[in-house]
């Protein structure tokens, strides 16, 4: 019997929706030279009964991940959504913004003060506050809106933005569950964390990043509580028509776990048998959970791409598999190349055009199996 306390309102009500086993640190990369065996720890998701929240179990592992390159669709996807908040009139000239940041990088400072904010001094109340996927690897959650609300002076907006619950389960992203990341938010789920702040939810935007990305702004609830706009009413619809709060609906992410294992398990024996060298693209947190679960050594995936120099000379956490530069794909070593990272195809494919003009290909991990 698993006894939990909700992150966010503390209830011990729930449903263990998702269980990954005994996975790797997903944020640890070993040194290539460590042979392991590396230290196991559970992987579970579990679904607060009170207020909708899907959030990590435990997490008993420490972050260590080193500072990857900031993908291309992030940037872009951050300049939209500045331009689109700007174009509400939530962004007034003069106004103070404060940002929380992500560990993983994505900061919309820069482009907030182009704009003609200025940034408000540490602890400082601000008219703006911003969190791009920021507060998810927040072990409170209850305590991280909590200081949020705080700042927010009387008539300012937050801005949260967060990968949907509603996506993952529609696009059965269930690697999405990591260590570090603590919660996994539906705009539902999200409205009632707010409605304990005294915050209401305004309105949203929706972008395609990571398959399906919601921006909310919310601000103090008014006495009339009509805060919530069209775009709000119509992606709380939506949620419930998913069935974002009903844990059989979340259980099914157990399955595509399973489909997902086994085809990449196939596919790469396949590739194998055929005489083509496959390599990978992206040592990403998200693909050490799917590499472990199948079993996956450098004998079917001789190493991984990343573009980021802090990898270099590491290896995938829970395998052996060597993490290298991009100079391998440039020398065109590959018949296939593996993405694990399905929002980079676009920048890989411009960066990369060797890999194409040698007759190799590029392969989307999420789809094989489809």
């Amino acid at each position: 019997m698993i006894h939990i306390e909700c992150r966010s309102c503390r209830g011990r009500l729930g449903t263990v929706v998702l269980d990954l086993g005994n996975q790797p640190a997903c944020d640890f990369f070993p040194e290539l030279g460590d042979p392991g065996p590396d230290r196991l720890y559970p992987l579970q998701m579990w679904l607060c009964s009170s207020c909708g929240l899907a959030q990590l179990v435990a997490d008993p592992t420490v972050p260590d991940e080193p500072r990857g390159a900031e993908p291309a669709a992030l940037v872009a996807q951050a300049a939209d959504a500045v331009s689109r908040v700007a174009a509400a009139g939530l962004l007034p000239a003069g106004a103070t913004v404060a940002e929380y940041g992500s560990p993983h990088g994505g900061s919309w400072l820069s482009l907030a003060m182009d704009r003609g904010l200025r940034q408000a001094a540490d602890g400082e109340p601000a008219d703006v506050i911003i969190d791009c996927f920021g507060m998810m690897h927040a072990a409170d959650q209850h305590a991280a809106l909590a200081q949020r609300a705080a700042r927010l002076t009387s008539g300012g907006v937050l801005l949260l933005q967060y990968h949907s619950l509603e996506t993952i389960i529609r696009c059965g992203q269930w690697n999405a569950l990591r260590h570090g990341h603590y919660a996994y938010y539906s705009t539902t789920a999200v409205a009632t964390m707010l409605a304990s702040h005294r915050l209401s939810a305004r309105t949203t935007w929706q972008f395609e990043l990571y398959g399906g990305t919601v921006l909310l702004a919310a601000t103090a609830t008014t006495a009339d509580g009509r805060d919530a706009d069209a775009a709000v009413r119509s992606l709380l619809d939506a949620e419930a028509t998913t069935g974002v709060r009903d844990p059989r609906v979340l259980s099914g992410l157990q399955s595509d776990a399973r489909r997902r294992v086994a085809a990449l398990r196939d596919w790469l024996g396949a590739e194998r048998s055929s005489g083509r060298r496959v390599l990978g693209y992206g040592a990403a947190s998200r693909a050490v959970a799917l590499l472990s679960m199948a079993g996956i050594d450098s004998t079917l995936l001789p190493g991984i791409v990343d573009a980021s120099p802090g990898k270099r000379g590491l290896r995938m956490p829970g395998t052996d598999i060597p993490i290298l530069g991009t100079d391998v794909l440039r020398a065109g070593q590959a018949d296939s190349v593996l993405l694990f990272v399905a929002d980079l195809v676009t920048e890989v494919r411009a960066a990369f055009p060797e890999v194409e003009e040698a007759g190799s290909r590029w392969v989307v991990a999420d789809a094989i199996g489809d």
